[in-house]
């Protein structure tokens, strides 16, 4: 295990098409012996740049599990993963250590919670430019990228409103902007419409599908939602942490 800090190549931009995440023969196992919960079992896949994938399963099936490892939010406990050129875990060679990771999930990866995870005394504004006060972007700047993500997700007239003003599907909005405010090769989203109802969900679907093409970013999302598989390039069936069909 190598104890890097820093991901490599963090300059490299990945071709429209190129592999952005690589995820080989995974494995997670919670606990041990007779208790053991094994969540993934040999789990393989490739998702491109540009490229929309729903994973779909029952609960349990591995769908939170895998989207934590990708994200980095969790290790492993064999196989590889690869997401935007960097080794995330290797049981065999180099894997990125605990600061790699969390300049990796700062400055590449966005994430999407079914909860929004908004911060309620922040208005949308202030919410979407969280990532980037974290990352010491300029005042200018940072604000330049709000107004325009706020109004790539239909909220321009809202910045000034807090969560709690705002509906479900306009609270989702706002976190897909925030998501997005650092310029992520990497969205990661479990559940997005999961506190929405079917109208509105299939709304902030479509919205996820036009900001993949327009951001040119990668989408992993877990979804039960049949309006997203509809929208999907792919949709990944888990079943007891294997993937049993791709189409």
């Amino acid at each position: 295990m190598s104890s890097s800090t820093e991901p490599q190549g963090a300059t490299a931009v990945a071709e429209p098409g190129a592999p952005m995440v690589e995820v080989q023969d995974l494995h997670k196992t919670f606990g041990s012996g007779s208790t053991a919960v094994h969540a993934l079992r040999g789990v393989s896949f490739t998702a491109r740049r540009g490229e929309l994938t729903a994973l779909k399963g029952r609960s349990g099936s591995g769908k939170t599990t895998l989207l934590n490892l990708v994200g980095g939010l969790d290790r492993p406990s064999s196989g590889r993963i690869v997401v935007d050129g960097r080794t995330l875990a290797d049981s065999d060679g180099e894997e990125l250590g605990e600061d790699g990771l969390l300049a990796l999930r700062r400055d590449r990866i966005g994430f999407v919670f079914q909860s929004f995870g908004l911060i309620p005394i922040l208005t949308a504004a202030e919410n979407v430019g969280v990532p980037m006060r974290l990352k010491r972007t300029p005042p200018r700047e940072r604000e330049e990228r709000v107004r325009e993500l706020l109004g790539l997700v239909g909220l321009g007239d809202h910045v000034n409103q807090r969560p709690g003003e705002l509906s479900g599907g306009q609270q989702q909005r706002v976190a897909i902007a925030r998501a997005l405010a650092n310029q992520p090769a990497l969205i990661i989203a479990d559940e997005p419409t999961g506190q929405l109802d079917s109208d509105t969900g299939r709304a902030i679907m479509q919205l996820l599908r036009a900001v993949v093409r327009s951001e040119g970013v990668t989408a992993l999302v877990a979804t039960h939602d049949p309006a997203l598989m509809e929208l999907a390039d792919r949709v990944l069936d888990l079943r007891d942490g294997q993937i049993v069909e791709e189409h």
